[in-house]
């Protein structure tokens, strides 16, 4: 299923994907250790700036057949590519795709967990996008968001981190994240 939903005319173009999500990528950034305390069997996930499913294709892996993984990016291209991994190693079934637009997330389930993994920073309305996920988030929901060190400075980190907070997010913890700056978030029980 494919809807149309805060992500397009922004992020990093389909064509130099690669040249960072690649099985090379595992030696830097292995999903499995990343993931596996965040989320399990059953669970909602939301990628947010998903590419290709780097994330997605282990998030669905961990969700399990009893889970689901709204995969959320602004080029179809992407989607495309993370469709046709996702049947390569039988995780079809688990996964969402969503075609982001500049106005609304348009993710209409509630989910137990996001990842918005070096994304954020491409996203105009950083304020509103967190205001979304927030919203779409359940009470004990938690969110990762990871950004590039060599991209983002510490200060613009710091303003997502408080514009998180404004929208009803709790720091949980800071993560160790190779080549980044990664958070912890959790939505409280209201």
């Amino acid at each position: 299923m494919v809807k149309k939903g805060i992500l397009e005319d922004v992020g990093c173009p389909w064509w130099i994907c690669w040249s960072f999500d690649n099985p090379l990528r595992q030696l830097v950034h292995n999903s499995d250790q990343l993931l596996k305390d965040l989320v399990e069997p059953g669970d909602t996930g939301l990628d947010l700036g998903c590419g290709e499913g780097y994330f997605t294709i282990d998030m669905a892996r961990l969700v399990g057949p009893t889970g689901r993984v709204i995969a959320v990016d602004l080029q179809e291209h992407m989607l495309k590519v993370l469709r046709r991994r996702a049947i390569r190693v039988g995780v079809t079934d688990s996964i969402e795709t969503v075609v982001g637009s500049p106005d609304v997330l348009n993710v209409d389930t509630r989910v137990d967990f996001v990842l918005a993994f070096w994304m954020l920073h491409e996203v105009p309305d950083k304020d509103r996008l967190l205001g979304e996920i927030a919203a779409a988030m359940k009470p004990g929901a938690r969110f990762l968001l990871v950004e590039p060190k060599w991209h983002v400075s510490q200060e613009s980190y710091a303003l997502s981190l408080k514009l998180a907070e404004a929208v009803g997010l709790i720091r949980v913890e800071d993560r160790s994240v190779r080549l980044s700056m990664a958070t912890l978030l959790t939505k409280t029980d209201i």
